[in-house]
């Protein structure tokens, strides 16, 4: 089976995977997409789903070669319980109103986060909170160290588009509505 999702804005390529899967109990679905945010979206998503996942970079496109099934289970790492369970929702660049005093804040936050006994499973960036993953944030080096102790950090793909900011994102990976819905439904959510 081939699902064609070139040139379609994001979640489209996610849920047409997500469909194509659900449809067979075992096999292989290819899915062309042409961005880069599109193939690691569809790539993230198809490994939760517990897939394999080979990608092909071929001439104005990407292919994913998702196999259902019959699938090797590896062991999951030990994070050393050092991460929790938590997701972090990070919807600006600072903390309340008052500008200054919230950028300060949010750096304060971010930079605690680093030593507190408990580390969030996933710090998602939304809305002006994707100024933090991208050229020009004052907390790259603390966001950098973060996701080096085990921390995932996503930044919001439409969000990046939006403020021109995809290409200057410099710490985690672009993600989608589909994966952020599916995380702040499935974990317990903090909203920064």
């Amino acid at each position: 089976m081939v699902v064609d999702a070139r040139g379609l804005p994001c979640p489209r390529p996610v849920l047409m995977t997500k469909e194509a899967l659900d449809g067979i109990e075992e096999g292989v679905v290819e899915v062309l997409v042409d961005s880069v945010a599109s193939k690691e979206n569809v790539r993230r998503f198809a490994q939760r789903y517990g897939c394999t996942v080979e990608v092909q970079e071929e001439e104005g496109f990407f292919r994913l070669k998702i196999v259902k099934g019959f699938v090797c289970e590896l062991p999951s790492q030990d994070t050393g319980g050092e991460t929790g369970g938590k997701v972090v929702l990070v919807l600006s660049d600072s903390m309340g109103d008052e500008r200054e005093l919230g950028r300060m804040l949010m750096r304060a936050f971010l930079s605690t986060l680093k030593e507190a006994s408990r580390r969030p499973k996933k710090l998602l960036f939304v809305n002006r909170g994707v100024f933090l993953t991208t050229e020009g944030s004052p907390v790259i080096d603390v966001l950098r160290e973060l996701e080096g102790m085990g921390v995932e950090i996503y930044s919001c793909g439409t969000c990046l588009d939006y403020f021109d900011l995809k290409d200057k994102l410099l710490v985690g990976a672009v993600t989608n509505m589909y994966d952020t819905v599916e995380t702040l439904l499935s974990e317990e959510v903090v909203r920064v």
